[in-house]
């Protein structure tokens, strides 16, 4: 959170000798609209500010230093310094900037259908072409030198700037626990076995490292197509290896 500097209450300086209240409030209007103002100042600086670091991590790579991100962006270390407080900092306030995108983008094509291997398509495919985007900024905003928070989401709980990226996979688990017990046939208020319990957040790990090992490989012939994975990711997820398998030799 951002410290704004306040502005001292006028009205504790002035002395008890009678005077116009309307004269007397006008200092504190004037103190609260300059705080507003700073505020306003301050917020629109530090969206600005994250739109060039995620545009010059875009070119320079994920390893991008905090120089080389100001130089790229033509302004000062100090400054993000100033705003961010390090690169960890930074890498929260872009993570919240562009996992809010794929938020919306991923869990609104989910809820689009209510077909199971359809939602999870839909799902994969949203998720693939936002990474696909721009993967620099994605692997910079899901690096996480310390916890990582999909396998471990409670040794991140005091690690606020692991918070946006653990929401997102909270949001996901939930999601994809509703489509399990919908295609298994689990009433409402009902659990699959403690193991199949497991399969919600397991299975975006699975999503994760097949997206970025995607992201990773050469764009040659044997690179699939982002339809092609997404498909396939949404039938390992639903049927399995083995029927895929089968459908192929058909």
């Amino acid at each position: 959170m951002l410290l704004i500097p306040s502005v001292p209450d006028t009205l504790s300086i002035v002395n008890n000798q009678p005077v116009d209240v309307t004269t007397a409030q006008q200092p504190e209007t004037s103190g609260d609209g300059r705080s507003a103002r700073w505020d306003a100042h301050r917020t629109t600086r530090r969206v600005e500010l994250i739109k060039l670091a995620r545009r010059a991590i875009h070119q320079l790579g994920p390893g991008a230093s905090m120089e080389d991100i100001a130089a790229q962006a033509k302004t000062s270390k100090s400054v993000f310094y100033r705003y961010f407080g390090d690169k960890d900092g930074l890498r929260h306030a872009v993570g919240e900037y562009v996992i809010r995108k794929f938020r919306a983008g991923v869990i609104t094509a989910g809820r689009a259908s209510s077909d199971t291997t359809d939602a999870l398509h839909a799902m994969m495919l949203a998720y693939l072409q936002m990474a696909a985007n721009s993967p620099n900024v994605y692997f910079f905003v899901t690096a996480s030198p310390s916890t990582d928070v999909l396998t471990n989401p409670a040794g991140a709980g005091e690690q606020v700037r692991e918070g946006a990226l653990n929401d997102f996979f909270d949001e996901l688990t939930t999601m994809m626990r509703e489509h399990l017990h919908t295609y298994m046939g689990i009433a409402p208020g009902e659990f699959a076995s403690p193991a199949l319990e497991l399969w919600p957040r397991a299975s975006i790990g699975m999503v994760r490292a097949a997206g970025e090992l995607w992201l990773r490989a050469p764009n040659d012939a044997n690179r699939p197509g982002i339809e092609e994975l997404a498909q396939s990711i949404a039938d390992w997820l639903t049927h399995g290896v083995i029927h895929q398998a089968s459908a192929e030799k058909r």
